[in-house]
């Protein structure tokens, strides 16, 4: 039996290459991006600008997997949460985020995560696997058309579930397929990078020549209290996290973003304020407060709005640009730190580590 090729997990070259293969000529797979890409359409019947004769032989040789929605929640406040089943019957969260102040799309690079953040219900999972480039890219092919934004710009973050620097490379093809002009075109100055820090990952994301808006998730500022929330400090300390940010290349009006969940009693002190800024000191940065989204399972409390704003106001008086992450999507469990699905398979944290490591 003749394996079918996935058009979903190719660039627009090997695109190419796989048709030539087949003596399909080569501008036949720009034709095929815009059908899957600009208009949403995985069927090639219904793929009219290309002969009977061809869309046959595209049928028996290849295929376009695409996520299929099996939940779809509206919040109060207009936030989407759609659950997609995968080619193997595992499901992942994707979440459509409207006027903020642009359309937006949070999006899932692995099947659970093994960060294990304590205050994150996605670490309750484990890591299940990772996912691969045509599933990461065909999250948004789906939000897209069930949106009506497939000719409409749109912003991507990779902050749902996973930490996208441990499934670089598949991350990394994703943003180069959702890139090409003959397809979606998301420019990288829409697409922002939700890191933990993995100091290794940071460094050749630097290098990149397609990069992604840089955001660290830092929600501490001593390494003991940061091993504690973030396991992966114990690898990636903070030292390590904000040198290589020292040396990460930005455009002139650029900035790292910061984000910071606040913890009551925790991490929202004015003296964790304070050492915040200094352990800023150098970087174009600007950071983003997130009041903890509570949920069952996780161990910490959403602090008052009097320390939330004296945390910002300590930061904003130092001359740090900061904001306060307005939660969207509570009532469905779409927030941040709040995507999990049912089937994940917690490992010990030795595994994790262990996982973490590689």
């Amino acid at each position: 039996m003749t394996t079918l090729v996935d058009l979903a997990e190719l660039d627009v070259a090997e695109t190419e290459s796989a048709l030539e293969t087949r003596g399909i000529q080569r501008f036949h797979a720009r034709q095929l991006y815009r059908w899957i890409y600009r208009r949403g359409i995985t069927d090639f019947d219904l793929m009219t600008n290309l002969s009977r004769p061809l869309r046959a032989l595209l049928r028996d040789e290849f295929l376009i997997s695409t996520p299929r929605i099996v939940k779809d929640e509206t919040s109060v406040d207009g936030t989407r949460k759609l659950v997609l089943e995968l080619g193997d019957g595992r499901c992942i969260e994707s979440v459509f985020i409207p006027d903020t102040p642009s359309m937006t799309f949070c999006i899932s690079t692995q099947v659970g995560c093994a960060m294990s953040c304590g205050f994150c219900l996605t670490g309750k999972m484990g890591l299940v696997r990772n996912l691969t480039a045509g599933e990461i890219a065909g999250q948004v092919r789906v939000l897209a058309t069930t949106t009506g934004l497939l000719d409409s710009p749109f912003n991507i973050v990779l902050m749902g579930m996973g930490e996208p620097l441990h499934n670089y490379d598949n991350t990394m093809k994703a943003l180069q397929i959702l890139h090409s002009e003959h397809g979606l075109a998301v420019s990288p100055r829409r697409v922002t990078l939700s890191t933990v820090g993995i100091v290794p990952g940071i460094e050749r994301l630097a290098h990149e020549p397609l990069m992604p808006n840089l955001a660290i998730s830092l929600h501490a500022t001593t390494d003991e209290d940061r091993t504690r929330l973030v396991p992966p400090n114990r690898k990636y300390p903070l030292a390590d996290i904000l040198e290589a940010c020292r040396k990460f290349p930005l455009k002139k009006r650029n900035r790292i973003t910061f984000e910071y969940v606040l913890l009551d009693g925790v991490n929202d002190t004015p003296d964790d304020a304070r050492r915040l800024v200094k352990l800023l000191s150098g970087i174009k940065a600007k950071v983003n407060l997130i009041p903890l989204n509570p949920a069952p399972g996780i161990p910490f409390t959403r602090p008052a709005d009097t320390r939330v704003d004296r945390f910002a106001q300590i930061l904003a008086d130092r001359h740090i640009t900061v904001s306060v992450r307005k939660s969207r999507g509570r009532d469905i469990r779409a927030a941040c730190g709040q995507l999990i699905v049912e089937g994940g398979t917690k490992k010990t944290a030795a595994q994790q580590m262990a996982l973490l490591m590689k």
